[in-house]
């Protein structure tokens, strides 16, 4: 069984870094399962790699109910298009536990992703489980959840992070 991994914390510049599509090879499935055990481990709904410190094209997704966890490992995922409409809901990361912020996403998608065999695959998401996997796409791209908020909400949350490491 694989080990859970040490989570990297924000505000890491590899956070800002976009990872490049690769093939599907031993190394990428490696850190993918190292990935989905470090989600299980913390309980996260979701990880891109990057959270491992890995810049890689790999993330992590629960597809279940929120109660409970069904892991999908995604490798090169991308989000291929998103609905017209969008809500608020909160958002999160173990790379900065305790803090959660409400961001605007649209309510469904469909993403395209490789499985461990490198096959191709299209998927319709909505409601939470698109939630979280254009949240973690997002960070594989580089873009982590409080660059989506207005620059008045991202001090604010990183005061309260501050805080709360006293």
């Amino acid at each position: 069984m694989t080990k859970p991994a040490q989570i990297l914390f924000y505000p890491d510049p590899r956070f800002a870094q976009r990872a490049t599509p690769r093939p599907v090879d031993a190394a990428l499935i490696a850190i993918g399962e190292a990935l989905k055990a470090t989600a299980a481990e913390h309980r996260a709904y979701g990880l891109a790699a990057v959270h491992i410190g890995d810049v890689a094209p790999v993330v992590v997704v629960s597809f279940g109910p929120v109660e409970g966890r069904d892991y999908r490992l995604l490798y090169n995922p991308e989000v291929l298009s998103t609905s017209d409409e969008a809500e608020l809901g909160t958002e999160g990361s173990v790379s900065l536990p305790g803090i959660e912020v409400e961001v605007v996403r649209s309510i469904s998608c469909i993403i395209g992703y490789d499985d461990v065999a490198g096959s191709r695959h299209e998927t319709a998401l909505s409601g939470f489980e698109a939630r979280v996997a254009m949240h973690e796409i997002d960070q594989m791209n580089g873009i982590f959840f409080l660059d989506k908020v207005s620059r008045l909400k991202r001090d604010a949350a990183l005061r309260r992070f501050k805080k709360l490491q006293r």
